[in-house]
């Protein structure tokens, strides 16, 4: 139904979510955190189904609980995590995409379709790879 007065339209942030955390799961501070088939936040694996959500804004334990038993906060934007030896990002990588090896580790490739996507590669340097996850 369109407004005929004025209405207050809430906004949500965009840059932090707060993610129900998969039975079973821990997930550090500062990890690239993703979501599984369910829709629950796991660390970044191996795995070809997962979609990059973002990094860890602290700790948490789920190993013990349900499925959403905890949530986490994750924060989106651009984060540097580590590069791939077998498999790095190079400078050739700039903005194409990169892919999940695990909670702090990105490669250049999906390998075969057993990675998943981690994000816009913005930056390469000798500490790391610089990963935009929107």
């Amino acid at each position: 139904m369109p407004l005929n007065a004025p209405r207050d339209t809430i906004e949500r942030g965009r840059d932090l979510l707060v993610l129900r955390v998969a039975a079973g799961a821990k997930i550090h501070a500062g990890a690239l955190v993703a979501l599984n088939a369910a829709g629950f936040a796991v660390p970044g694996a191996l795995s070809a189904t997962l979609k990059a959500a973002g990094r860890a804004e602290a700790s948490i334990d789920n190993t013990g609980g349900a499925d959403g038993a905890v949530s986490v906060t994750v924060k989106r934007g651009a984060f540097r995590f580590s590069n791939h030896g077998a498999d790095a990002v190079d400078q050739s990588s700039i903005l194409d995409d990169c892919y999940i090896v695990d909670d702090a580790t990105v490669a250049k490739t999906h390998a075969a379709d057993t990675r998943s996507r981690a994000g816009k590669v913005l930056d390469v340097d000798v500490t790391g790879v610089w990963v935009e996850i929107v």
